[in-house]
């Protein structure tokens, strides 16, 4: 059987989407996350949403996997499993409020949401006080409903992160791990519900091979960089994800 036969895919889109992952998993490697954002935006010119889905979130838990010796000793798993708990009760939320707002809607205001603070954390601002259990817990209620209405979850936590001016090592490996979790858990419900098929573990095997090799780039450059340095490329990060998830919103209107 011919191998793009099996994927379902031309020699020039498994090339992109080779392409795509490597240099989604290089910014895992660094951020501790961002990968979905990135294969999500790269993904959506190739293959339709439903296909999209299962194939990411199989790579993310797999990334983790390969982040884990780089990032295990700094996990805050108090805060992660706090977070985790939000999530599980916000997850529902925001599936049931996809029957009264609209997804695009939703995503657009997160986008500006997203872009306004990064600007205010660019500038210095910090917010110690809600680093508090009452904190973690809202975030992470926050971030499921978000997930649940327009898959953008982690961008709340990360926020939060840099807000409460917590150490960019332990930034990387909570986020990692916490993402780590929750992909496990929404990749089970996907397979039972019938959207992960043989098609979806092809394309998923033979990208398994760049995870390794863009994570160890990825953690190369988070050892050489500062503090600073590392708090300035998630902000850009966040904020390029953010316009570029705001222009295909205003594109997908007209």
């Amino acid at each position: 059987m011919d191998v793009l036969s099996c994927l379902q895919l031309s020699i020039a889109e498994t090339y992109l989407i080779f392409f795509i992952v490597f240099i989604a998993s290089i910014i895992r490697g660094f951020n501790g996350f961002g990968f979905s954002a990135i294969c999500i935006s790269g993904f959506s010119f190739i293959l339709p949403a439903i296909e999209i889905v299962p194939i990411i979130l199989a790579l993310e838990v797999v990334i983790s996997i390969f982040m884990a010796p780089y990032i295990w000793n700094k996990i805050d798993w108090r805060f992660v499993f706090k977070i985790l708990l939000g999530i599980i009760i916000g997850s529902p939320i925001g599936l049931c409020l996809l029957k009264y707002l609209n997804p695009q809607t939703t995503h657009l205001s997160v986008c500006l949401l997203i872009i306004f603070f990064s600007i205010l954390l660019m500038k210095g601002f910090s917010n110690q006080k809600i680093n508090s259990n009452y904190g973690k817990f809202f975030t992470g209620i926050v971030s499921g409903t978000l997930n649940g209405l327009t898959t953008l979850g982690g961008m709340p936590v990360a926020l939060f992160l840099l807000i409460t001016s917590i150490q960019p090592a332990v930034i990387r490996g909570s986020l990692a791990a916490l993402f780590f979790l929750t992909d496990i858990y929404a990749f089970v419900l996907s397979f039972f519900s019938g959207i992960v098929d043989i098609t979806t573990i092809y394309r998923v095997i033979p990208l398994i091979i760049i995870l390794p090799l863009g994570v160890f780039i990825g953690n190369k450059f988070f050892v050489k960089s500062k503090e600073e340095t590392y708090r300035k490329v998630v902000f850009y990060f966040l904020i390029l994800i953010s316009i570029f998830g705001f222009f295909r919103i205003i594109s997908n209107f007209s």
